[in-house]
């Protein structure tokens, strides 16, 4: 292999860079102070939706664009990625909102009747509408997060728990930890709810439009859904509130009224790393390439920003799409 180079930060993003490199045949020693995949990392509580059209609504256009790739990227890594698409839908009272959202995103058709109930029956009984995204995926962040860190360490990667910054080349993947160095970085927090719904058939993400809590929630497989997110500008990274559980289990009874006899199984929170326009930034300083910024678009971009970092590193392209000058 070629000379090591060491990643800070287990997160989706480290592990994405760390895939990249040894890909290229360096060898890759990755620092975490967790001592599991993921955990203590915002990638933990994603949704782990590859949904670059519906992201396009408010997102800049190299999210759509890179985004696509994504879902080939994970099922080449041996992630399980389910390509069943994405719905979207509104309530009756905010018909107008689904126009809008439709008028702004591409690569979708509205279903309608039985073509909506062919896809989702549960959705089709309270909606006579939705978008169809028929070309997005999505997997488990958690699963995903573990099949990484296994692959790496078959792979011969050395992975390390701690904090210590050594010497030599590194990538600096550390998410809010890295404002010490990146003072334009800045949180968004979010805050999700994990519920056991028997009752509930969904077999692909769905989103509701909300003119004051959107919500999507995603299928985890036997009853399970996780449901997000909201959107604060906060780098607040461990308190849910009352009002924004109750807000996301409302809009999710909304959707469906089974979900009122859920089981509550997890609320999580955390903050994603974002830069003033929510674009990732890969900055070099010295020694040190930051990779960071990827908003929550982490399990969407990763790969494509893994790759450009992967290339800045051993000198393929030494300025990427994301790369930023370094102003002190």
């Amino acid at each position: 292999m070629r000379d090591a180079v060491t990643i800070r930060g287990a997160g989706v993003v480290g592990l994405c860079v760390a895939c990249e490199l040894m890909a290229r045949g360096v060898a890759v020693t990755l620092i975490d102070p967790a001592a599991a995949p993921g955990e203590g990392a915002c990638s933990w509580w994603a949704g782990g939706m590859l949904a670059p059209f519906c992201e396009g609504f408010s997102a800049e256009e190299p999210v759509v664009r890179l985004g696509q790739a994504a879902a080939g990227w994970w099922a080449a890594q041996g992630v399980a990625v389910t390509r069943r698409g994405s719905l979207v839908v509104t309530l009756e009272r905010d018909r107008r909102e689904l126009d809008v959202f439709a008028r702004r995103t591409e690569g979708h058709r509205m279903v309608r009747g039985a073509d909506l109930a062919a896809l989702e029956p549960d959705v089709a009984e309270r909606h006579d509408r939705a978008l169809f995204f028929e070309a997005e995926a999505h997997i488990d962040p958690r699963a995903a997060l573990a099949h990484l860190h296994r692959r790496l360490r078959e792979g011969g990667a050395r992975l390390v728990q701690g904090t210590d910054a050594p010497r030599g080349p590194v990538i600096d993947c550390r998410g809010l930890a890295a404002q010490d160095a990146l003072p334009d970085l800045r949180g968004v927090k979010g805050e999700m709810v994990v519920l056991r719904a028997p009752d509930v058939t969904l077999s692909r993400p769905v989103r509701l439009l909300h003119p004051r809590f959107p919500l999507y929630i995603v299928p985890r497989g036997d009853g399970i859904y996780m449901l997000g997110a909201t959107q604060i500008e906060s780098a607040e990274r461990h308190r849910a509130t009352a009002r924004s559980v109750m807000e996301l289990l409302s809009a999710a009874y909304a959707l469906h009224p089974a979900f009122a006899e859920a089981e509550l199984v997890e609320i999580g929170v955390d903050a994603r790393p974002a830069f003033p326009d929510n674009l990732p930034r890969l900055i070099r300083k010295g020694e040190v390439v930051h990779v960071n910024g990827l908003f929550r678009h982490g399990f969407l971009l990763s790969p494509a920003v893994a790759g450009m970092a992967a290339d800045m590193v051993t000198g393929r392209n030494a300025t990427p799409e994301f790369a930023h000058e370094d102003h002190g």
